[in-house]
């Protein structure tokens, strides 16, 4: 299946600022093209690349005051390779971080879960969050984390994906958050989800079932959204003029060819 990405953000930047990116596809995603441009006015800056130990590649400059227009765009073709996981990597998304704060909210995911385990209990938690979770744009803020979403019951992508990660840590299984492209996605935007550790492999769960996991394309990959923002910037302030972000599986290998994506079904980020 091939897929097309597409980020642009135009940033007015007040003074010089270090610039972090993570907008392009992780490490070890099979891209045919691809194409990242960081500009101002005719400067064009060089970044250095920084893959980290979770396969997300950081692009890292310093950009000076002034309007910088940023355009990223990739052709996928193909899926990507599982992760490699280490012992170290299931006691780190166990546990609690900062927005899925899964001792907080281990009293309620013991008496809502109690005695399910495994795929019951990743099927259960999907289901318990996309039922009692409304998709709400605009409604949350950045600062918003699992327990936020569990009392309010509104929420976008990224909160739906750390309440799954909250509740699947405090049930003692290995739970972590990735950013991607996401094929249709309505509305687009960057999309999120939670990853489930199960039998030595890794499994999406989209409890907002506004995309097909099927046709996902990893960005970054982390304990949750302090670790795959798409942008961070220190020593000035500046303003996101604008965003947008496209992703769409190239004619011909539509997904639907092989039905809907069921949402209780085991699948894995391709």
């Amino acid at each position: 299946m091939q897929r097309l990405v597409t980020a642009e953000l135009d940033l007015e930047l007040a003074a010089s600022a270090d610039l972090i990116f993570q907008i392009a596809t992780a490490s070890g995603v099979p891209v045919a093209t691809e194409r990242l441009v960081f500009a101002q006015g005719d400067h064009l800056y060089s970044p250095t690349e920084i893959v980290d130990v979770a396969g997300n590649r950081l692009h890292r400059f310093t950009g000076e005051s002034g309007l910088l227009t940023v355009r990223y765009t990739a052709t996928v073709s193909g899926a990507a390779a599982p992760l490699q996981t280490s012992e170290l990597d299931t006691i780190t998304y166990l546990r609690p971080s900062r927005y899925c704060q899964s001792d907080e909210v281990f009293a309620q995911a013991r008496l809502q879960f109690r005695g399910l385990a495994g795929r019951e209990l990743i099927a259960a938690v999907s289901e318990f969050v996309a039922s009692s979770v409304a998709y709400a744009p605009g409604l949350s803020l950045g600062t918003d984390s699992a327990v936020t979403t569990l009392m309010s019951g509104q929420s976008v992508c990224r909160d739906y994906a750390h309440l799954v990660i909250a509740l699947l840590r405090a049930m003692d299984m290995p739970a972590r958050y990735a950013a991607c492209y996401a094929p249709d996605l309505e509305p687009m935007d960057f999309h999120a989800v939670a990853e489930a550790y199960l039998d030595g492999a890794w499994y999406v769960i989209d409890a907002t079932r506004l995309a097909d996991r099927r046709s996902l394309v990893r960005i970054a990959t982390g304990r949750d959204a302090a670790d795959c923002a798409f942008l961070s910037y220190h020593g000035a302030n500046l303003v996101l003029d604008r965003l947008h972000v496209d992703a769409s599986v190239i004619p011909g290998e539509a997904v639907d060819a092989f039905g809907a994506d069921d949402p209780i079904a085991l699948v894995q980020l391709a």
